[in-house]
């Protein structure tokens, strides 16, 4: 089985080299050429100059891109040479609307799609230990299971295509409310002038103790806001979540109060930080 890998940017740079790892990495292609070309030397690869080329090659496209618009643009792109019986993957956040017409323009190629976000950061992108939530065919999702377990540490078939992006979505809302109770708590600790990193260990081996304590508190605490996972992408995701539940009429008040409170970071031009960058806005100066 033969891999393509499309985006290398922060969490998909890790996703290839696992896929590599795992001997199924042959190809890759970004539009940043520079990047792929240290890729490329790195794990003696093929390196394409354009999405069409690569597919042709391959028998699975693995693409991680930005947005709901870069996705269709390479979906189209590889739909014009992609080989009958091939499955593309898509390991991007867009919208189950994006993913249902993703596959409509492979199905008429003889081609599978899945949609299958991710989460579990940059730490998890280079580790391998992502967690994938996957819509789909069944049957597609097993000729492709080596590739993706190469990436993931767990792996849910969730549905029919779209599942995926909706499962995605209760995550990305949930990571919004993580977000605000942490950076809120932990303000709250050091206007009370505790020593934060003890705050940090002991309730992280309690009832409140989650991932984005553990691995975020002492570095926001510090004023570090290194990515991780930026303040600008979740913006989006979050977007395309207010979407969905306006559709379907769910509430969307942490939706709406996360949405104002990055729009005012990116504002203060903290959009590429981490969303620990939250703190900003909560601490005591």
């Amino acid at each position: 089985m033969k891999a393509g890998f499309i985006g290398l940017g922060a969490m998909g740079m890790g996703m290839a080299r696992n896929v590599a790892k795992a001997g199924l990495l042959t190809a890759v292609y970004n539009r940043t050429v520079d990047k792929a070309q240290e890729l490329v030397n790195e794990l003696d690869i093929d390196l394409y100059t354009t999405p069409e080329e690569l597919a042709a090659q391959v028998d699975v496209v693995l693409i991680c891109v930005s947005a709901d618009d870069d996705v269709l643009a390479m979906v189209e792109a590889v739909a014009a040479t992609i080989k009958p019986g091939s499955v593309v993957v898509d390991l991007s956040t867009v919208s189950i609307a994006t993913a249902a017409e993703a596959a409509e323009i492979l199905e008429e190629k003889q081609a599978e799609f899945l949609d299958a976000p991710v989460s579990g950061g940059v730490e998890g992108a280079d580790k391998g230990t992502l967690a994938m939530m996957v819509g789909g065919e069944r049957q597609a999702l097993e000729r492709v299971r080596p590739v993706l377990e190469s990436m993931s540490s767990r792996l849910i078939h969730m549905g029919p295509t779209g599942s995926g992006q909706a499962t995605k979505a209760v995550n990305q809302i949930m990571a919004a409310g993580i977000n605000q109770a942490v950076t809120e708590a932990l303000a709250f600790g050091q206007a009370q002038c505790l020593q934060m990193d003890k705050v940090i260990e002991v309730i992280s081996g309690g009832a409140a103790g989650n991932w984005f304590l553990a691995h975020r508190g002492l570095t926001m605490t510090k004023g570090s806001f290194e990515p991780g996972f930026k303040v600008a992408l979740h913006h989006k995701d979050l977007q395309i979540c207010r979407q969905m539940a306006e559709q379907i009429g769910v509430e969307t008040t942490l939706i709406d109060m996360t949405l104002a409170d990055y729009e005012k970071l990116m504002a203060q031009g903290h959009g590429d930080e981490d969303i620990s960058a939250l703190y900003r806005l909560k601490r005591k100066e």
